[in-house]
């Protein structure tokens, strides 16, 4: 197991530290909303403040039940995580690496909930004037990457059973 934890804090400690990196350089480069094109009509950096969840779900809700909400399952799903590393055998990387990227990006974004009472978004990806995907920042990133991952292994045949 420990050797399991010590990736774990590697690889979420890589995610948390770039996560928080960046978005200090947002909150204090750029003032909200303010925004920069990267790739014209596809991709800007803009200083979003989301109360929300991921796109901006319960952001609208009661700010004591959305407060109260994500202060509580952020350590919850940590546990989970925990829980769910001690029975993942230790050379599957995969998995490992998986569980870590949710982990990281959870602390990342609990962080800034502790911190400031809402998470800094800031990756903007649009189609022109069309279409606008919710801003999103790193945390987020290492939280959809390991469900993706996550959801890929459980297409995978179990070593155990016979074909």
């Amino acid at each position: 197991m420990k050797k399991k934890v010590m990736f774990l804090i590697s690889i979420a400690g890589l995610f948390i530290a770039l996560d928080q990196l960046t978005k200090l350089y947002i909150h204090t480069h750029y003032q909200l909303s303010e925004s920069l094109t990267i790739i014209p009509g596809f991709f800007n950096i803009t200083y979003v403040k989301n109360p929300g969840a991921a796109f901006g779900f319960l952001a609208s809700s009661n700010p004591f039940f959305r407060d109260a909400f994500f202060l509580i399952i952020p350590p919850v799903a940590l546990v989970i995580i925990m829980m769910i590393l001690r029975t993942v055998h230790q050379n599957d990387r995969i998995q490992i690496v998986a569980l870590s990227c949710v982990f990281g990006g959870a602390i990342g974004n609990y962080i800034d909930r502790l911190r400031l009472r809402y998470v800094i978004d800031f990756l903007d990806f649009h189609y022109r004037n069309i279409y606008s995907w919710p801003a999103f920042n790193i945390a987020d990133v290492a939280i959809v990457t390991g469900i993706c991952m996550l959801f890929l292994l459980s297409f995978r045949r179990p070593r155990n059973r016979p074909a």
